[in-house]
């Protein structure tokens, strides 16, 4: 609370891992410091950046068409050429979409996000428009989410918001975080749910006829069971009836399909990922027409 009061005094925001270090020996992990600062916000009723603390950023976003313009004047355009820093979003004033989009693609991993940018997708000639990409890279920060809401809240429905996450209970559940809120932040979720995500894949239901060998995939582990039978065991407003399926799927035939897999995919082609994305993000734009 002390670190809390100074920064509400100073009017001087401090990160959760400022926190952190200010004191390493009395919280000895960071997400002691995250718990504290949650059960604080929930205690007095209020939200974390009430309290002028806020995570440190991480995500990022590329592609065309879109400026963040900062309460400090600072203006921030995007590129399809290369990621771009979510900023929190106490920091931003305003939105500006310079030209129309077609879609906006969420992706899981860092690793697949600066894929797609080094090919240039965000603007890619197979897809019928420019598009915005973003990743939390895995589960998302506070800044990532409110960016992904925002855009939710904003646009047209006819704009398709799909996920790219791995086929597997890790995978739906960092989904789950972006379109139902997470459950240590439930006080803050109806701000930052962004309910209009769709999941785009991997679907274990889709290996065979994406030319997937059934034993290249990475066998299941205890971990990944229990976890899949937790979230099969949440209420069924919070788990749709595909996710159901596809994680029944992947517990009875006790293999996950993660993104990576897409590089072995279609005859070994090298742009296995572009070939699979374009095709289903032109059938999401499709069915929201």
């Amino acid at each position: 609370m002390d670190f809390a009061h100074q920064a509400l005094v100073d009017n001087v925001p401090l990160t959760k891992r400022d926190m952190y270090y200010k004191d390493v020996p009395l919280f000895k992990a960071q997400g002691t410091v995250d718990r504290l600062v949650d059960d604080l916000a929930v205690t007095l009723d209020l939200e974390r950046a009430d309290l002028k603390i806020r995570a440190a950023s991480k995500g990022l976003i590329c592609g065309t068409g879109l400026t963040i313009h900062l309460l400090e004047g600072e203006v921030i355009s995007i590129n399809d050429l290369e990621g771009t820093l979510i900023p929190t979003g106490e920091t931003i004033e305003r939105f500006e979409l310079k030209e129309d989009i077609s879609w906006v693609l969420v992706v899981e991993k860092e690793a697949v996000f600066q894929t797609l940018c080094r090919f240039q997708f965000a603007s890619h000639q197979s897809l019928p428009g420019p598009g915005l990409i973003i990743t939390g890279k895995g589960y998302p920060d506070m800044a990532t989410r409110q960016l992904v809401k925002t855009l939710s809240d904003n646009l047209p429905a006819h704009i398709p918001i799909v996920a790219l996450v791995d086929g597997d209970a890790y995978g739906l559940d960092i989904l789950s975080v972006y379109k139902y809120g997470s459950r240590s932040l439930r006080h803050e979720n109806e701000k930052l749910a962004a309910k209009r995500i769709e999941w785009l894949g991997i679907w274990a239901s889709e290996i065979a006829d994406l030319e997937i060998d059934l034993d290249t995939l990475i066998p299941i582990t205890l971990h990944d069971e229990k976890k899949a039978l937790a979230v099969l065991s949440r209420a069924t407003d919070v788990v749709p009836t595909k996710w159901r399926k596809e994680l029944t799927r992947m517990l009875h035939i006790r293999r996950k399909a993660e993104i990576e897999i897409l590089s072995s995919s279609l005859s070994q082609k090298s742009n296995s990922l572009i070939h699979y994305l374009a095709h289903k993000v032109c059938h999401f734009i499709e069915m929201s027409a």
